[in-house]
């Protein structure tokens, strides 16, 4: 298909699917545009998009998109997606969690294919953006790594990968997006059900897990639900983090 225009009106999802609250709104920059799929890949339970914007801003590791889909009858939909991407890549990477009655998510993962069109918008968020210069300590929890990822990447791109330290916090290995990138160096794969790659014991994340990576860095990125969100922002301040410091990004139903 030329397009990616949902076959009929959708019907109102079951389960909700994952909006992001960045805490303060940021415009778009630019309108709506067509971005041209190039590479879909299922890494399991998600789906991972490449896509070929044009005449697009480059984006700062943090920032997302929105998709929108349009059905026969003008109905439409738009979700808000994560940029995984490093900017220097040509491509603008999205990571979408597949959810079983999701609106948006099943249709991205179950009938776009590369050759489609999507209608995006972005990228948007000003306040859960790394400048790129700032040492930082990024919290993820689940797919909430994702934004955190272009971080790590763009740090590596810059020839500075110390000045990313990601937390990765999953229940197991298969549930962690991009864990072959989160190794060495200060990176670090928390499991709660089985023993990390680096050897450390299945247990939720601690204070433990974070207090050797605070000192220098003066900001903390935290990504995932509200309820893992509100847990890490807590255990970084007990860790030494200035509550002020912590930048927050949560997962929350979209309606």
């Amino acid at each position: 298909m030329a397009g990616a225009a949902l076959p009929g009106r959708l019907t109102p999802p079951t389960t909700e699917e994952h909006a992001i609250d960045t805490g303060t709104p940021t415009a778009p920059r630019g309108g709506w545009r067509r971005a041209t799929v190039r590479e879909v890949r299922d890494p399991g339970g998600a789906v991972v998009l490449r896509l070929d914007v044009p005449d697009r801003v480059d984006h700062m590791p943090g920032q997302h998109y929105v998709v929108r889909l349009t059905a026969d009858d003008g109905y439409t939909a738009a979700r808000s997606y994560s940029v995984v991407s490093a900017p220097s890549d040509p491509l603008v990477e999205l990571y979408v969690e597949r959810l079983e009655d999701g609106e948006v998510s099943t249709f991205l993962a179950d009938v776009v294919e590369p050759g489609d069109e999507l209608e995006v918008r972005g990228p948007i968020g000003g306040w859960f953006a790394w400048d790129g210069e700032t040492p930082v300590l990024a919290v993820g929890g689940g797919s909430g790594v994702a934004p955190l990822v272009s971080m790590l990447r763009h740090a590596h791109d810059l020839g500075r990968p110390e000045l990313v330290c990601l937390v990765a916090a999953a229940r197991t290995l298969a549930q962690t997006p991009y864990a072959e990138e989160i190794s060495g160096g200060c990176q670090v794969v928390a499991l709660s059900r089985e023993t990390s790659p680096s050897g450390r014991a299945a247990s939720r994340l601690s204070a433990a897990d974070l207090a050797p990576l605070v000192e220098g860095r003066r900001t903390a990125f935290v990504c995932g639900s509200a309820a893992f969100a509100e847990a890490a922002s807590q255990l970084l301040v007990s860790v030494g983090m200035p509550a002020g410091s912590i930048r927050v990004e949560r997962f929350g139903p979209s309606g």
